[in-house]
């Protein structure tokens, strides 16, 4: 890994450390579909894996996509990157491969992630259990059943619940079994878990690594010896990354720590200012004293992310109402962006799960996801502020 002793800003902008013939400071994009060679043996060479070179796109050897790979490893601090179309194909890919004898998903997840699990590969014959995330105990007896694979995101989405990585991966690794961290609400800015005993790490790199909310991308990053596997898995899957999108994600990560400070700061700010708020009866977000998570996310976290969840002192109708006043919050179901996004879980991340799930996980009708982007948090909260004004206490 280059630049290993660097900071992390310095290895956002150098770490693939690539000048093109020209003297270009970053890689051109290689949108070719196939690289010719020389000679058999050059091939085969790059074919079996004795070199790394170019060969065939869809493999996901092709130039561009090495850099992303190289600088985004660099970033984590690990030996190994991969590179997805999506953050759903990255775990399509770390699922089939480390969770065929089971999987334990600890806590609340994004709904997506919730479907793939408890649907899709269900039928594929891989079993899954979840568990709450006041459901710890249950934890050793699964793993002494025989589930080889623990999964969990921390923060949660839509909760910001907060898990300790390092007690579960410890236990976990007691019996033989791997820990993947879904670590997209986080970054690697604000949390590193293999730093903390994770075996893997994953990302929706559609969010804080791509930034803009103009990208589709998703990341399984570890040692070398846990992420070869995935390469499989990703060729037969269609699921490789576009050199395009390649390029435009390296280009974002050149600016990931400067963006997660300020998204920090400014989540910071609406937070607590909607705590004040007496129209808003909870406020769930890490970097609240008042967060149940706040000790543990100050002990394993270096900052607490952009995502804001409040709950109304209202009903869902009234909510609604709310979420459709806000101005500079655009309605859309995505988060990490440089623009700020509301959305209600009930009706967007969270939908397809039944009521009773919603419920049983304290999803309610009244609760808002905010992802605060880098507008000027005063110009935030007063957009909030007004759009409140429709609350009767």
């Amino acid at each position: 890994m280059k630049h290993a002793s660097a900071g992390r800003s310095t290895r956002a902008i150098h770490g693939a450390n690539v000048t093109d013939a020209h003297g270009a400071p970053h890689l051109p994009i290689y949108n070719t579909t196939t690289f010719a060679f020389e000679n058999t043996e050059a091939l085969l060479d790059v074919a079996d894996g004795r070199v790394q070179g170019p060969l065939y796109t869809r493999y996901g050897l092709n130039p561009t996509i090495f850099a992303l790979e190289e600088t985004t490893a660099s970033i984590e601090g690990t030996e190994s990157a991969l590179a997805f179309c999506s953050g759903m194909a990255a775990e399509t890919a770390l699922f089939a491969h480390y969770g065929r004898d089971g999987i334990v998903c600890v806590g609340d997840a994004y709904g997506g992630t919730m479907e793939l699990l408890g649907n899709q590969l269900a039928r594929l014959g891989i079993s899954t259990t979840f568990l709450l995330g006041g459901e710890l105990d249950r934890l050793e007896d699964l793993l002494g059943a025989g589930a080889k694979l623990v999964f969990f995101e921390t923060p949660t989405n839509p909760t910001l619940g907060i898990h300790d990585i390092t007690a579960i991966s410890e236990l976990a690794h007691r019996h033989d079994a791997k820990v993947a961290v879904d670590n997209t609400f986080a970054s690697p800015i604000n949390q590193r878990p293999l730093e903390l005993g994770a075996d893997l790490v994953s990302y929706s790199a559609t969010k804080y690594l791509g930034g803009h909310s103009d990208l589709t991308a998703g990341f399984v990053l570890g040692a070398t010896a846990l992420v070869e596997p995935l390469k499989g898995w990703r060729k037969s899957f269609g699921s490789t990354i576009a050199p395009e999108t390649a390029a435009m994600l390296s280009r974002s990560l050149r600016t990931l720590v400067v963006r997660v400070r300020q998204h920090n700061a400014n989540a910071q700010a609406v937070a607590e200012a909607m705590e004040a708020d007496p129209r808003v009866s909870r406020v769930l977000y890490p970097g609240l004293p008042s967060f149940p998570g706040h000790a543990l996310a100050a002990k394993q976290m270096s900052g607490f992310g952009g995502v804001v969840t409040i709950e109304l002192a209202a009903d869902a109708a009234t909510t609604v109402k709310v979420v459709d006043r806000l101005e500079l919050f655009a309605l859309a179901p995505s988060l990490g962006g440089v623009e700020s996004l509301v959305t209600q879980p009930v009706t967007t991340t969270h939908y397809d799960l039944s009521p009773e799930e919603r419920a049983r996980r304290g999803i309610t009708g009244s609760m808002i996801r905010l992802s605060i982007g880098l507008e000027d948090a005063d110009d935030l909260i007063a957009d909030l502020t007004r759009a409140l004004d429709v609350v009767e206490l």
